[in-house]
């Protein structure tokens, strides 16, 4: 252990995943084995293990609504520009037993460690506030969830994790990151990716709003008048 590090051999249960009209969710297992050097398992099994799995970053604009003369607007905002789309953490313990504040800022590792970097601030300096905002909503859609004590090892050696996909997820490329943890150091880190994509009709659909978007906006409020012009119709008639 003083002369090598350990390996990380990660692997996930599905490396795709396609969203359908009847998706409601997936659950995703995390599962590996670590390997020590010459083979041999420490007498001392101390080591802990953490699951990342994080979806595309994209920019976002919150904003805080404040109650003036009675009428509910828009005050304070803040941009983000790296807010990732979908965060989930699993662990063998609570994360601030296994890692410091500044190693945990470094791998990003737990929800108060994301660097969201914001940018543009309108909120008085109140950044921290916004960006637990921001989780805590997040949270409550379950695009963002933390799982301490999920992480089973066996043997000192096998470990495996189950995280829930939920069915609002957004598609993009997703990055399945596992931390081998010891003594508050990262022994060894590695990464799996996984496509998370629409099929069939959605699949359609999407692919036409983003390669066509002039042609499909135009088909958007030509259907609509149709539909419009028929409901009326039918109106008039019963």
């Amino acid at each position: 252990m003083a002369q090598a590090k350990p390996v990380l051999v990660p692997d996930v249960s599905q490396r795709n995943i396609e969203i359908a009209y009847s998706f409601t969710g997936a659950e995703l297992l995390l599962f590996g084995a670590i390997l020590y050097p010459g083979g041999r398992v420490p007498t001392e099994r101390d080591a802990d293990i953490v699951v990342v799995v994080r979806g595309p970053a994209h920019p976002i604009l919150v904003r805080e609504k404040q109650k003036i003369a009675g009428i509910w607007v828009n005050a304070a905002r803040v941009r983000y520009l790296t807010a990732p789309s979908y965060y989930a953490i699993a662990s063998s313990k609570p994360i601030d037993q296994l890692l410091d504040e500044r190693s945990r800022a470094i791998y990003e590792i737990g929800l108060d460690s994301l660097q969201l970097s914001p940018t543009n601030t309108d909120s008085g300096g109140n950044d921290t506030r916004f960006a637990r905002g921001l989780v805590d909503l997040r949270l409550r859609s379950r695009l963002y969830s933390q799982a301490p004590g999920a992480v089973e090892i066996t043997d000192g050696v096998l470990y495996r994790a189950r995280l829930a996909i939920p069915a609002r997820v957004p598609v993009g490329r997703f990055t399945a990151e596992t931390f081998l943890i010891r003594k508050g150091r990262v022994l060894a880190a590695a990464v799996r990716e996984i496509d998370i994509r629409k099929s069939g009709f959605e699949r359609f659909v999407a692919r036409a709003a983003e390669r066509h978007s002039f042609t499909y906006g135009l088909a958007a409020v030509a259907l609509s008048i149709v539909l419009g012009w028929a409901a009326g119709w039918v109106a008039r008639r019963v």
